[in-house]
């Protein structure tokens, strides 16, 4: 490369650390006065049957979701980027980018289709669904946003630069993140109340931290009810060095093998047409995943990294045995109440938290609705009519310590989905802790600020009109709520695992073993973030490719 290119990308790279990225860190949030969402990212969005079959690029991202979003748009400051997304753009699914298209994404059959939130079951019976849509499960969750707490940044094995993380956190806010109006939401503020009279204290009022007490969160949904998630993050990175390819489903990674050892260096695709593609990495560039804490797992075995026993039984060629990979699965178990409220509530998403040193509390609202919504309930098989708005309130443990495992339920298939255990509750503390956090649920239950959805005077619980499961009567029956907590274990879709730093990824996400090989997802996290992962791994998006930027130019 001639001096005059290689000084122009410092003096980009300069000013876009320097001015750009290293902005003062006053915080500032995303303006909900701004007009409709912008979508101009959309011209570098291209249908996987229009890309060539054959392409060269810096750096290729597989996955854009929540964390391959932000981590593309920093790393185009200077290179470019190849963004693989396996579903579709926002703009096909008009549904994600609304609040109220929160329940319905979840609801969607697939029936053929390419639906935003992919369904499955855990072996352990639960009904989960992931983001399969640009922009991933930031596109079909809460909108809850809340930074990651200091145990987590602790314990998670990554070399941080908190300064550089508070820079990294406020480059995400001030374009994806917003103030909620409670007043707009009569069961938010009500639980709120309910949560600091059960003692869940004191009142942090609204704040982006991780607090313990009752706070108001950030939200991605803005005041106007529309969402801003990861895929707006594009239009902060260069365009002009970004190409985002849909409905690019990518089969396996590419690796050479020299005296210096193994390498990635790029990735077969295919298109919805069934058409194969071939994309590389040039010079010092990198493949990245960021397929997720399922996807990011099951590419590494289907490419063949990982336990070197199993994949000779599946018949895969080993490329470097890696014993851990799929392993260490981990999910955070939610377990809930649904009270049918007997006057109208306003529909909100989550809003508000109550933050304990073992779950955290969260709640949502819906209007009347005909059908059981997807995985919110113990049993959606079972749709039943209901007639008047609903109230859910949740908990969520923290971790947690059990893990399960991920294995390939097709060898050869990418599209198949793995089979995923996470053994909930195996671990004893897990379940005191559920237990602990339903008798605070009982507890809110019996606060004056809830006394308005009673539909008979008592101070009993079954005074309220519940959907679905009840908690038990006595308060003091350590093992009868032992029981509700395994018979109504559901999911808050914060799964992570499978790639831990340590055990298949460094400190600095570099796959241990592999040159030019990363992985920047959830797979990598032993521990949850804070109450809601999405503000870390957006975060976390930009973290690492500022990082990655600062190792170049050095």
């Amino acid at each position: 490369m001639e001096k005059s290119t290689i000084g122009a990308r410092l003096l980009l790279l300069n000013l876009f650390v320097l001015g750009f990225l290293g902005q003062s860190t006053v915080h500032s949030l995303a303006n909900s006065s701004a007009p409709d969402h912008d979508f101009s990212y959309m011209k570098i969005v291209k249908d996987a049957t229009d890309l060539p079959l054959e392409d060269k690029y810096d750096y290729i991202v597989v996955g854009g979701g929540t964390a391959g979003c932000p981590l593309a748009a920093t790393l185009s400051a200077s290179y470019s980027v190849l963004v693989l997304e396996r579903g579709s753009a926002p703009t096909a699914h008009p549904s994600v980018l609304r609040e109220e298209g929160f329940l319905s994404n979840l609801m969607q059959e697939d029936d053929g289709k390419i639906t935003p939130a992919q369904k499955f079951k855990s072996e352990d019976g639960v009904a989960i669904v992931r983001g399969r849509v640009l922009g991933g499960s930031s596109m079909i969750n809460a909108g809850f946003y809340s930074k990651a707490d200091r145990e987590f940044f602790v314990k998670s094995g990554i070399k941080w630069d908190m300064d550089l993380v508070d820079k990294a956190y406020h480059w995400v806010e001030s374009t994806v993140v917003f103030r909620p109006n409670l007043s707009r939401s009569n069961w938010q503020s009500i639980v709120k109340e309910a949560l600091l009279e059960a003692g869940v204290g004191p009142n942090n009022g609204f704040s982006l931290d991780h607090i313990k007490g009752t706070k108001v969160g950030g939200s991605t949904f803005d005041t106007h009810g529309r969402r801003y998630g990861a895929v707006e993050l594009l239009n902060r990175g260069n365009l002009k060095n970004l190409r985002v390819g849909i409905h690019a489903t990518v089969e396996k990674i590419i690796f050479s093998s020299k005296e210096s050892g193994v390498s990635a260096r790029g990735v077969v695709y295919i298109d919805s047409n069934g058409r194969s593609h071939r994309a590389f990495v040039r010079g010092k560039g990198e493949v990245i995943l960021s397929a997720g804490a399922i996807g990011s797992p099951q590419l590494l075995l289907l490419s063949g990294v990982g336990p070197q026993s199993y994949l000779s039984s599946l018949k895969i060629p080993v490329v470097h045995p890696q014993p851990h990979t799929g392993n260490f699965m981990y999910d955070n178990p939610r377990n809930f109440i649904n009270i049918l409220s007997p006057f109208p509530l306003q529909p909100s998403t989550v809003k508000i938290v109550g933050i304990t040193d073992h779950f955290y509390i969260e709640t949502l609202s819906s209007m009347p609705i005909s059908t059981t919504p997807y995985s919110v309930f113990p049993d959606p098989a079972k749709l039943t009519k209901i007639n008047s708005s609903l109230g859910l309130i949740a908990i969520k443990l923290v971790g947690p310590l059990s893990y399960g495992t991920l294995k390939l339920q097709s060898s050869s298939d990418v599209r198949v989905g793995p089979n995923v255990r996470f053994n909930y509750f195996a671990h004893p503390l897990d379940l005191a802790r559920c237990v602990s956090g339903m008798k605070k649920i009982g507890e809110l239950l019996n606060t004056k600020s809830l006394k308005v959805f009673k539909v008979q005077a008592s101070s009993s619980t079954k005074a309220y009109n519940f959907y679905g499961p009840t908690l038990p009567m006595n308060q003091t029956d350590d093992a009868s709520f032992g029981e509700f907590c395994r018979h109504t274990v559901s999911t808050i879709w914060h799964f992570h695992g499978g790639c831990l730093v340590g055990k298949v990824v460094d400190s600095s996400l570099r796959v241990m073993g592999i040159n030019a090989l990363r992985i920047v997802d959830a797979s990598t996290f032993n521990f949850t973030p804070g109450t809601n992962p999405q503000a870390t791994l957006m975060m976390l998006g930009r973290y690492i490719g500022i990082k990655m930027l600062q190792q170049r130019s050095s």
